[in-house]
C-alpha cells in the first residue's frame, strides 16, 4: 500500500508541475510556437533563438530569485542560449559560484548534487560568461549553483527550472 501512495503523490506532484508550467506561461495553449497539438493550417510558428543572460543585469549571484526571475522572463525556447555570467575566483571573491544541471525534477527539489553534472566551474562565467544551448529536445531543464555543498542551491535561491 505504501508504494501505490508513493506512485500516487509522483503523479499528483507532476501534475501540480505541470499545472504550473501552464499557468506561469499564458501562451501555453494558444499554439504560438510551444504548444501541443499544433495548428492544422500552418502549424506552430517559428521563434528565433535568442541569448538570454541569466539574471539580467544582476547576473548569476547568491540571493537573486532565480526562480521568480525565469518566470517573468520565459518562456525560452529550443535553441536559445542561456548565459551565466559570474566572477571567477580571487582574493576579493572567496565565494564563487558554478552551474550544475540536475537530471530530474527530485534531484532539483532536494539540490541533490551527487546525481546533478557541472556544466560550468568556477571559473567559465568570468567575461562573457558561459553559454549552454538548449537542446532540440523537449524536456525540463533544472539549473542550480552547485558551491558549498548545495547551501547556495538550497539557501541562496541560485536555481531555477525551463
Amino acid at each position: 500500500m505504501a508504494m501505490k501512495f508513493g506512485r500516487s503523490m509522483v503523479l499528483v506532484v507532476m501534475a501540480s508541475v505541470m499545472m504550473g508550467a501552464s499557468l506561469a506561461y499564458p501562451g501555453w495553449n494558444n499554439n504560438n510556437g510551444y504548444a501541443w497539438p499544433p495548428k492544422q493550417d500552418n502549424g506552430p510558428t517559428e521563434v528565433p533563438p535568442t541569448k538570454v543572460v541569466v539574471g539580467g543585469s544582476e547576473n548569476w549571484h547568491f540571493g537573486f530569485d532565480y526562480s521568480t526571475w525565469a518566470n517573468k522572463n520565459g518562456p525560452f525556447y529550443v535553441n536559445d542560449t542561456l548565459v551565466f555570467k559570474y566572477d571567477p575566483p580571487s582574493d576579493s571573491n572567496t565565494h564563487p559560484h558554478s552551474v550544475y544541471m540536475f537530471p530530474s525534477f527530485w534531484s532539483y527539489m532536494r539540490c541533490d548534487l551527487k546525481r546533478a553534472t557541472m556544466v560550468a566551474n568556477v571559473s567559465d562565467g568570468a567575461g562573457d560568461g558561459f553559454e549552454f544551448t538548449l537542446s532540440q529536445k523537449w524536456k525540463f531543464y533544472f539549473f542550480a549553483c552547485g558551491e558549498s555543498g548545495g547551501f547556495h542551491c538550497s539557501t541562496g535561491k541560485m536555481r531555477f527550472s525551463v
